[in-house]
């Protein structure tokens, strides 16, 4: 994961020095006579946070773009540029081949990848569970179709009410980047998720549903951590040393559920939304990454 994102990283500052290069995107050049720009951004709940800042701060800084964030997961905005419905993408996950296939025969030109930030998916707990960490293997025992943990008793919890000994499972639904990613880094891609779970509409959401729910577990990325729930750290496998979510583990990549965040473009950006992407990588938009909980890119060299 991380030698992709310096590849990706080193070809998109290739292509900003220089200076463009032919894209199929709709935003031209700002216009003159004060008539707006609209970039049209769409995707990851991940991401929505920090691309709804992006958008306010590059709009006080150039009114004449507007920058227009819509949420709905990384298979929606993916699906909404491959539609052209949207000039970027933001995704949590990786496009899948078969979908950078249908952009490029739809769109004419094949999908650039750039990544934006780094983030460690946080598994989460309430905060009065006795639980500490938790192995890969234990969680695919929890959320797979075949798993066989039902009651925290079951991993050695001790000090919960026996009411709350139950395991809720807080997921999210399908189009989201996230499901996607712990899916496949916890279960493998040919074993599915446990059915009877509570599919949060958000990352948001789902954080609430477990500050609320004694007995519950679910996952989202770090910047939607608070103080009612808690990060479990993380072991690839039981008896192995565990590594909790924070900025340096994602940034060393030694926490196991570290992930690329992403925004795609069909074919390489330019006018008005290559400046824009531009200034996400710039540092005053990978200040805003790092307010958003994230790791900025800006951190690697």
């Amino acid at each position: 994961m991380i030698a992709r994102f310096v590849v990706s990283l080193r070809i998109w500052i290739g292509i900003l020095l220089a200076a463009g290069g032919v894209g199929c995107l709709s935003q031209e050049d700002l216009p003159l006579g004060g008539e707006r720009t609209v970039v049209r951004v769409e995707g990851s709940d991940t991401l929505v946070n920090a691309a709804q800042a992006w958008a306010e701060q590059y709009h006080h800084e150039q009114p004449a773009v507007s920058v227009q964030v819509l949420g709905g997961g990384s298979g929606v905005g993916i699906a909404s540029l491959i539609d052209g419905n949207c000039d970027i993408a933001n995704a949590s996950r990786e496009m899948k081949p078969d979908e950078a296939e249908r952009a490029a025969a739809t769109r004419g030109a094949a999908p650039v990848e750039t990544i934006v930030a780094l983030d460690a998916l946080a598994v989460l707990v309430h905060k009065d569970n006795p639980l500490d960490w938790i192995s890969v293997d234990q969680l695919a025992e929890i959320f797979g179709e075949d798993g066989s943990f039902t009651r925290w008793s079951q991993l050695g919890v001790k000090g919960l009410p026996e009411r709350y000994d139950k395991i809720i499972r807080v997921g999210r639904q399908n189009s989201s980047g996230t499901y996607a990613f712990f899916r496949e880094i916890v279960l493998g891609k040919k074993r599915d998720y446990k059915l009877g779970s509570i599919d949060a509409h958000g990352s948001k959401d789902g954080v609430l549903l477990i500050e609320k729910t004694p007995g519950a577990i679910g996952y989202s990325g770090m910047g939607y951590i608070t103080e009612g729930v808690k990060p479990l750290k993380i072991s690839v496998r039981r008896g192995e040393a565990a590594i909790a979510p924070t900025l340096q583990n994602a940034r060393d990549a030694t926490y196991p559920l570290t992930r690329s965040l992403q925004l795609y473009t069909i074919g390489e950006p330019d006018g008005a939304v290559a400046r824009y992407m531009q200034w996400i990588l710039s540092p005053k938009g990978q200040s805003i990454v790092r307010d958003q909980g994230y790791v900025p890119v800006s951190d690697y060299e």
